[in-house]
This record gives structure tokens, C-alpha cells and sequence, in this order.
């Protein structure tokens, strides 16, 4: 079976918004307002300074996909490239779908001159952790912190 990565276009929005939705559940079992996924989601697809969405099709099936979005860094004058929003479907997961990614994105990365590429994972997501170092990813000293605003 056939594995190919392509950049999303805007007839991949619905499974883009399900799978964000799917992932936020499984990750955080956060429950997101599909509507506003769909929002967000078609923010990305219509405005590329805000990043891009890959997408993975085996036999021309989507099955799974991540989101990069961009990190200008002064200390190093160029951008970090975020991986976010990475889902692959259940039934595809452990046959090399994130690694198609993952290696598609970096190459695209060091293609356009960026300085790395980052993600953030749940603490307990200990698969996850265990996929990001078996590419060559390493963890980081930083611990992360938010301030939500608005609602």
C-alpha cells in the first residue's frame, strides 16, 4: 500500500477538523466546539502566514495529518518550525504514518532554512514521546506556560 504526503488544500477541512476534535478528545478528553475547530481550521487553509497543514493518504485515503505553524527566533534569525495538530488515524497508527511526516516536514523545514522544529507532548503521552525520540527528536529544558484570555 502507498503512502504519499501532500499539503492540505480546502476540501480536506472536514477531516482536518475531526481529526482535531478526535485528538483534542484522546489526548485531553477536551471536548472542542466543532464549529469553531472548522473556524480555526480554514484560518490556517486561507492565510499561509499562519502555516500549513500536511496530510497523509495511503492508497489515496487520508489517514492522518499535522499542522506547522512558525516561531520567528532573534537569537537565532530564523523561524522554528511548531509541529501541532498530528493525528493519524486509529486503524493506520503504528505503520509509519507520523514517520511519513515527520520526515516530509523536516525536510521541507531544512528546504526552507529553518532554525528547528519543535512540538510540545502531554506528559503522560508516553507513546508519543517514545515515537518523537525514535526520529531523532530530543526533549527540550523548557517547560511550557499559558495565560488564556477571553472566554
Amino acid at each position: 500500500m502507498s503512502l504519499d504526503i501532500r499539503r492540505a488544500g480546502p476540501a480536506d477541512a472536514d477531516n482536518l477538523a475531526r481529526w482535531n476534535t478526535a485528538m483534542a478528545w484522546e489526548t485531553e478528553q477536551k471536548r472542542l466546539d466543532p464549529a469553531t475547530v472548522a473556524r480555526g481550521v480554514r484560518a490556517v487553509l486561507d492565510e499561509p502566514r499562519r502555516g500549513f497543514y500536511l496530510v497523509a493518504e495511503r492508497d489515496r485515503v487520508p489517514v492522518g495529518c499535522l499542522m506547522v505553524t512558525y516561531e520567528w527566533s532573534d537569537w537565532r534569525c530564523g523561524d522554528f518550525w511548531w509541529v501541532q495538530s498530528v493525528y493519524v488515524e486509529a486503524e493506520a497508527r503504528g505503520t509509519g504514518v507520523f514517520g511519513a511526516l515527520y520526515r516530509q516536514v523536516k525536510a521541507m523545514a531544512e528546504s526552507a532554512g529553518a532554525v528547528g522544529l519543535r512540538l510540545y507532548v502531554e506528559l503522560e503521552n508516553e507513546r508519543a514521546q517514545r515515537t518523537y525520540s525514535g526520529l531523532g527528536m530530543q526533549r527540550c529544558h523548557y517547560h511550557m506556560y499559558e495565560a488564556p484570555l477571553g472566554d
